[in-house]
């Protein structure tokens, strides 16, 4: 869990002792630039770059927030979420800013690591000097909902100075391997002991304990990249089915969402509920839209719905379809998914549990951070 010691740092343009706290820090030897929060919902970022603190002293640095005061400007706040990983919050006006808080804070501009997530980062590469420098390339944003032009240009940037690159899928690695000559697919992985714990005996949440079954529930982040009318319209078609939607709102106002009342909105939880809340599902959706943002996406929610024993289906989202369209029903239309929703829960619920455990003993987040470090060594070697 997050440890949330919050500690706000000094103004460049004014002389403080606080800035004496940072000399007794140890160097940073890996600089993580990200465009989700660390305490947002908790995905790829979080669990990789959690597992790379057990070999590194990293500092991750999320996008500026804001400040109420002019005098504020260049200041930060600091999670401390263990020993080897901190999270830097920075108050400034833009991303090229950052470079005003990062320089006299880690002291010296020479650094093992950059770990990029976004191209939207890539300013501040001609600030530092990187030994390596990692693209972990695990969304196509330049497709997304109020993507700036010029992230096309800074991914160019980016992928140029870049020694490896990460994809998280493998529609992601064939669109990329076509720019860079050193490419590594490694696509969504999944803390299968947390999810098993829906197979156990725990304790279901009281906000979806009432919803009657069947209920079919998603988790994970309520965007642009959901497929709203399908949902609605397959509320509709089936009014004594209960639609469970956790997770948190982003680029779509509430006003966007339907509202059947068959459908619930439970919020955002935290990644130690979710097992609780996915033990409450009968069946577990996918239910994307095709569109830009979604094209080249491999949802992370797929393999942890399989750990958690779940049937699942899915839009047909390219990696979904090619990697588990063996034991996942894809869908299309409201009347198909109803038709399925059905089938599952009235007819026959075919056991895939062979297909799921053949799927997820070849994986995991450890496997994953490891092959990636193997990588990032063999490069600085």
């Amino acid at each position: 869990m997050e440890k949330k010691t919050k500690v706000l740092k000094r103004n460049s343009r004014r002389k403080t002792t606080k800035f004496k706290k940072i000399d007794s820090t140890p160097s940073y030897n890996m600089v993580v630039f990200c465009h989700l929060r660390w305490g947002f919902v908790y995905q790829r970022p979080q669990h990789l770059i959690s597992r790379m603190s057990q070999h590194y002293k990293i500092l991750f640095v999320e996008e500026p927030i804001g400040f109420d005061h002019p005098d504020e400007e260049n200041e930060y706040l600091l999670d401390i979420i263990n020993d080897n990983l901190h999270v830097l919050k920075p108050k400034v006006r833009r991303i090229e800013d950052i470079k005003n808080v990062l320089q006299p804070l880690l002291k010296n501009c020479e650094l093992e690591i950059g770990w990029f997530y976004s191209p939207s980062f890539s300013p501040l590469i001609t600030n530092f000097v990187f030994d390596t420098i990692i693209y972990d390339c695990m969304d196509e944003l330049s497709l997304f909902k109020g993507a700036p032009a010029q992230l096309i240009t800074q991914e160019k940037f980016l992928m140029a100075e870049a020694h490896i690159v990460f994809t998280g899928g493998k529609s992601l690695y064939d669109s990329k391997k076509q720019c860079h000559s050193n490419v590594h697919c490694f696509a969504s992985s999944v803390d299968r002991s947390h999810f098993e714990k829906a197979l156990g005996d725990i304790e279901v949440p009281e906000d979806i304990k009432y919803i009657k079954k069947p209920v079919v529930g998603y988790f994970g982040v309520i965007d642009e990249r959901i497929n709203l009318d399908l949902l609605r319209e397959t509320a509709k078609l089936l009014p004594d089915v209960g639609f469970a939607m956790i997770g948190p709102l982003a680029k779509i106002d509430e006003d966007d969402l339907p509202r059947e009342k068959n459908i619930y909105y439970l919020g955002m939880k935290s990644y130690k509920e979710l097992p609780n809340y996915v033990k409450a599902f009968d069946i577990a959706m996918m239910p994307f839209a095709l569109n830009d943002a979604t094209k080249f996406i491999s949802p992370t929610k797929t393999l942890e719905y399989m750990a958690a024993g779940k049937p699942i289906i899915s839009t047909a989202i390219r990696d979904v379809v090619c990697e588990y369209g063996h034991c996942i029903p894809i869908i299309g239309t409201a009347e198909e998914f109803a038709e399925k929703i059905d089938h599952i829960w009235r007819i026959h619920q075919e056991d895939y549990s062979a297909e799921y455990n053949d799927i997820l003993d070849k994986t995991s987040w450890d496997a994953t951070a490891y092959q990636m470090l193997t990588l990032i060594k063999t490069s600085a070697e």
